[in-house]
């Protein structure tokens, strides 16, 4: 939310990927992440999920996506793709990832612990940084990054937690977790 409130934006919408091509699978059916992901937003203002990913076959990429959000909201508005800085060490894996900006702004969230991005990233980030300001004048084509309180939590560690036995509750809705205990996910291995 405070990233929604920084950028000035009417809602934020988290996508699920079906495939990540960075990935070779998911943890867990697409189907039980696009389920959680509508509870951990049903009573938040502001948020809200995007499935068209789930509807695509083969690997989600985000240039794709771009392209598909560009078409439904037109060619004057301003949209952002927020990612983590902890992304930026693969951005160069990504498919056509120097074209993103064709389609949307980049807002990178910190993260904790994220290493510094690749030269050639680095290079690119500055090339095209903006504040918040510049980049809401126009519809795409910047990098902003926002300054936001860092939480050091990770779907990862989250996962590991409910495998270990150890309540991941504080880190997540309650609905999220009681769903995650009914379809009996992430659940301990037995070793």
């Amino acid at each position: 939310m405070a990233a929604r409130e920084s950028l000035g934006l009417e809602c934020v919408d988290l996508i699920p990927a079906a495939q990540s091509p960075l990935k070779s699978a998911s943890t867990v059916d697409a189907g039980h992440r696009l389920a959680m992901l509508q509870l951990a937003v049903a009573n938040v203002s502001g948020l809200g999920v995007d499935a068209r990913e789930l509807d695509r076959p083969g690997p989600s990429y985000t240039i794709d996506t771009l392209a598909e959000l560009r078409r439904d909201w037109g060619q004057g508005r301003s949209l952002f793709w927020l990612i983590g800085s902890d992304n930026l060490c693969t951005l160069p894996k990504w498919a056509r990832w120097q074209d993103l900006l064709d389609f949307a702004h980049l807002a990178v969230l910190d993260r904790p612990g994220a290493s510094p991005p690749p030269p050639v990233v680095a290079e690119w980030l500055v090339h095209h940084e903006a504040d918040v300001a510049a980049a809401t004048s126009r519809p795409a084509g910047k990098v902003v990054r926002l300054q936001q309180p860092l939480l050091d939590i990770a779907s990862s560690a989250i996962r590991a937690m409910i495998a270990e036995g150890r309540d991941p509750r504080f880190l997540m809705p309650d609905v999220v977790m009681e769903y995650i205990e009914a379809h009996d996910l992430f659940a301990r291995s037995s070793a």
